[in-house]
This record gives structure tokens, sequence and C-alpha cells, in this order.
């Protein structure tokens, strides 16, 4: 056992192909290391044959004696890694339009500290949501996007906030944009977006309307990374709630934004602990 009062405790993360040994000699590296292990997930995927593993161990190492201890392993694995600080507050850039519910929790529960995040900036197509931003002190910025040209000059906003704040997370909070292919391959494994889900599906304008029109029985939200393909990025986390022909209009959307809220600051809250790690198409969620 290590000494709480003076270890660090490490949360890492490993994705290689499946074989046997790997979990004997990453164990092997941080018992090297002055390691003890304090949390421990693993994952073989049969689907496409990679192995994933999430651990968080005490140790008295530093950063530099603790990555010399795992990088035999990693080499020889072949291993795609991270190493970072349990509960480190992950720097992340929050995008939004007009609607305010995503945004207010997201803010609200990193105050509360129930969401280990840094936001230190929220940019925006348009200025409704300034007052909300700083009522929690957070610095918040408007551009109009009217045609292509505004368009991309917002969009070089965007990567120029996320090198001038170190952003590790962009957000799309309700953001009413589509991105363009270069920015999401810019942003690859590192933006997370969220929209309603409804069985069967609603697109356009007013889903809650053609929903209520439609008599759905189900609506919720998914959380998902952003991919040049619209909506179909990896599937971060997902939530629905029953409904039934006594809600009017304007409780789905209540409902809805409810469920978009809580669904989308899951998956901040697993992104920012380092619990989704990318297999292909999907995502490993280690909870």
């Amino acid at each position: 056992m290590t000494d709480s009062s003076t270890s660090n405790h490490w949360v890492l993360t490993f994705s290689c192909s499946d074989r046997p040994g790997i979990v004997h000699a990453v164990s092997g590296a941080i018992v090297s290391a002055r390691g003890n292990i304090t949390e421990s997930q693993q994952f073989a995927s049969t689907d496409t044959g990679r192995f994933f593993m999430r651990l968080q161990v005490e140790s008295e190492a530093g950063r530099d004696e603790f990555e010399r201890a795992l990088a035999p392993v990693v080499e020889e694995f072949g291993m795609t890694h991270r190493v970072d600080n349990v509960g480190r507050p992950l720097r992340t850039l929050v995008l939004v339009s007009k609607a305010a519910h995503c945004l207010n929790d997201l803010l609200f529960r990193q105050r509360a500290g129930q969401l280990p995040v840094e936001i230190p900036l929220v940019l925006s197509n348009h200025d409704t949501l300034r007052d909300l931003a700083g009522f929690y002190g957070v610095p918040f910025e408007s551009r109009t996007v009217s045609g292509p040209e505004a368009k991309a000059a917002f969009e070089q906003r965007i990567l120029e906030a996320v090198e001038e704040h170190d952003i590790e997370l962009v957000v799309l909070a309700r953001y009413m944009q589509i991105l363009s292919p270069e920015l999401c391959e810019r942003l690859a494994g590192r933006a997370i977006n969220i929209h309603h889900s409804f069985l069967p599906g609603f697109k356009g304008a007013n889903p809650y309307r053609q929903a209520h029109a439609r008599g759905v029985k189900l609506i919720g939200a998914t959380a998902h990374f952003v991919t040049s393909d619209l909506d179909e990025g990896p599937i971060i986390e997902q939530n629905v709630v029953r409904v039934d022909h006594s809600n009017t209009v304007q409780e789905l959307v209540a409902i809805g934004q409810d469920e978009e809220s809580r669904t989308l600051t899951q998956a901040v809250k697993w992104f920012a602990e380092d619990r989704v790690l990318l297999d292909g198409a999907r995502t490993i969620i280690f909870r």
C-alpha cells in the first residue's frame, strides 16, 4: 500500500490488439512504479479484436517515473495509452445557440463540483445566453453566422479558442449549426454533441410538435461524438422516458430538455473522467 498523503492518484487508459499477457504486463509495470491499483476495468471486443483497460493507481512515483515504467509495456503491445491525474478538471469549450437548458446544467454542475471540467469560454452564434454565462462568471463571445464566410470565420474562432485556452473537449450544447467536415476532422474524438431522440424519429422544424401529432410514446436524448456524418458519431449516452396522449407539446419540450441536459452532462462527465474509449464506430464506457 502507498501513503495516500504523499502519493499521486493516476488514471490510466490503454487500448491495443487483444492477446495473452496484457493485464499481467501492465500490473507488473505498476508494481515496479510502486503503484497500488484502486480501480480496474477491462473489456475485450470480439467484434474488433481490441482490448481496452482503465485503471486508477496510487503511487509515490511522479509522472516521469510512472511513464518510464509503463513505456516497455506500451511498446511491446503497441498500445494507445493515456496517463492523467484523477479528478483533474478538463479544459472545455462550450458552443451554444439560443437554448439555455444544456448550458445551464453544465455550468451549474461545474460550479457545484459535480462535473470535473473547467470552462474558460462559451462561444455562440447568438447573443441570447450572454447573461446566463455571466451569472456563472464564464466569458461569453457571440458572432452572427449569416452565410458561408461568417460560418468559416466562426469556425476559425473555434480553432483559435481551442489553441488559446488549451481546450481538451468541445461540447455542442444545443449549438444549432452543422460543423464543416474540416472542423469535424480537427476535433475528432474530442467534440460531443447532443440531440433529441424520438421513436420514431423526427427531423426538421418543430420535432416536438411532429411527435405530439404522431402520438409518440417514447422521447429522449442521445449524446455522441461529432463526425462529418450528421448525428451519426459514436454514441456515448442515451436516455428515454415514456410519454402519452395527455402530454401537451409544451410538456414534451420540457421533458425532452430535461433528458437532453442530463444525457449531455453524463457524457461530458464520463469523458472528463477518462471513462470513454473509442472502438471503431462505437464506444466503450467504463462506468
